[in-house]
């Protein structure tokens, strides 16, 4: 399935990486937002594509993913984050950091598909945020805010917090709880679900979520953990 080919925004020249599986990719991505009903332009859809095509360029030099397929790294990062955009639509809109965000996980998706919403990718990493700074230039994003610090020394507080990168809840609401607003909430991505034990640890003082997430065309498990302060 080819998507895009018609509209004057979409040029295929501009890729590297993806050119000689375009077709593919193109279908896949195009499948993936109807099986999870998001209503995203031909805009939208290219600067998926040019933001998967910049990662896999980038990360030869880079080392921003291990993955270097292109259909697998559309899956378990664009799509995989794609997943989680219907379930943010119930969050708070005003604005989302996303702590450890690599490559710019979740929050350059997100803010790919929802326009109205500024994101703030933090990372230490001086060269990961230099790739964000370069790839959402590229594909026209205004509101992204690509910060290099660590959590600690970052001062600002935001009503939605994401994460992707964190091996445990605990850790996580460790370093993200004093950025969090009074009215917000922090959201996990995982791929298993929190234990028994975690959650009664943690349930003292947060209301806590655990939702299923069907990722298309990915057979592993993923969850998405929405915490909000008692």
């Amino acid at each position: 399935m080819q998507i895009l080919a018609a509209e004057p925004i979409f040029d295929k020249s501009q890729l590297f990486k993806i050119t000689a599986d375009f077709e593919q990719i193109s279908g896949l991505l195009y499948a993936a937002a109807q099986q999870l009903k998001l209503d995203l332009n031909a805009q939208q859809y290219w600067q998926l594509l040019k933001y998967l095509d910049t990662l896999l360029m980038w990360s030869k030099t880079y080392n921003l993913t291990a993955i270097t397929q292109p259909v697998e790294a559309l899956v378990k990062h664009v799509i995989d984050c794609l997943a989680i955009i219907p379930l943010l639509q119930d969050l708070p809109q005003e604005d989302l950091l996303d702590i450890g965000t690599g490559a710019g996980l979740p929050a350059v998706i997100v803010a790919i598909c929802e326009p109205h919403r500024m994101c703030t990718p933090l990372d230490s990493n001086q060269k990961k945020i230099r790739f964000i700074r370069q790839v959402v230039s590229e594909i026209g994003l205004t509101n992204v805010k690509p910060t290099a610090s660590r959590i600690q020394a970052y001062q600002n507080k935001h009503t939605l917090i994401t994460s992707r990168a964190f091996a445990s809840l605990e850790d996580f609401i460790d370093l993200a709880e004093e950025k969090l607003a009074d009215t917000g909430c922090l959201v996990a991505m995982k791929g298993k679900a929190p234990t028994n034990n975690e959650m009664e640890q943690l349930s003292k003082d947060w209301l806590i979520e655990v939702k299923p997430l069907t990722v298309p065309y990915l057979g592993d498990s993923r969850h998405l953990v929405t915490l909000k302060k008692r």
